[in-house]
């Protein structure tokens, strides 16, 4: 743990990070971003509100990036944001994380998108789901070259995997220039929704 001020951060895996074997399937591919920090230390009674973003502002970069690197993948992405501090209020600050997420390069793209992992499914998915999850995953990495991201922060737990199953097989369609603007897409949502957890101290 580093102390810097009122800032500290913790050595735990982001809240994304991790995926829950189920005990009616074996495990989807383990998720492949770093043993990072995932959010900054906010007290309880300040967490979501002007004083986290205080400490976000404020904090040393050495502290702020591996937050960031936690939302998403890309060292570019997380220097922009830490270099254009101080930010007046959250949405200035995921107007300009969706602005750096909009100019990845392709090189910078596939670093993030190197980063990813499936959505975990619910706890009591039978084997057929993570079957058929398995498979439909396995044709998209044969096409495309890199694991399928999809941003399901609006779905319940049981909605997950129809949505997924269902975006994978309309985007199996697509040509890799269509794949790789909409997968660029679903990264940006996801960082958008991780960077609000980790201001606010909480898990999906």
């Amino acid at each position: 743990m580093t102390t810097l001020d009122n800032v500290t951060t913790h050595p735990t895996q982001h809240p994304l990070s991790t995926h829950t074997q189920s005990p009616r399937g074996p495990p989807l591919p383990a998720h492949r971003l770093p043993d990072l920090p995932g959010h900054l230390a906010i007290p309880e009674q300040s967490r979501g509100g002007p004083a986290a973003l205080d400490l976000f502002n404020t904090a040393p970069a050495e502290a702020v990036q591996p937050v960031l690197l936690a939302c998403l993948h890309s060292r570019p992405w997380s220097r922009r944001l830490t270099a254009h501090r101080p930010y007046p209020d959250l949405d200035a600050l995921l107007a300009a994380a969706d602005e750096a997420a909009y100019d990845l390069t392709p090189v910078e793209l596939a670093e993030a998108l190197a980063g990813e992992s499936l959505p975990e499914l619910p706890e009591d998915a039978y084997l057929a789901a993570h079957t058929a999850l398995s498979a439909a995953q396995a044709a998209y990495e044969a096409r495309f070259g890199h694991v399928f991201v999809i941003c399901v922060d609006d779905l319940t737990p049981d909605e997950v995997l129809d949505r997924v199953l269902a975006a994978i097989r309309s985007r199996l369609a697509n040509d890799p220039e269509e794949e790789r603007i909409v997968a660029a897409e679903e990264l940006r949502r996801l960082a958008r929704g991780r960077l609000i957890r980790a201001l606010r101290g909480t898990t999906p």
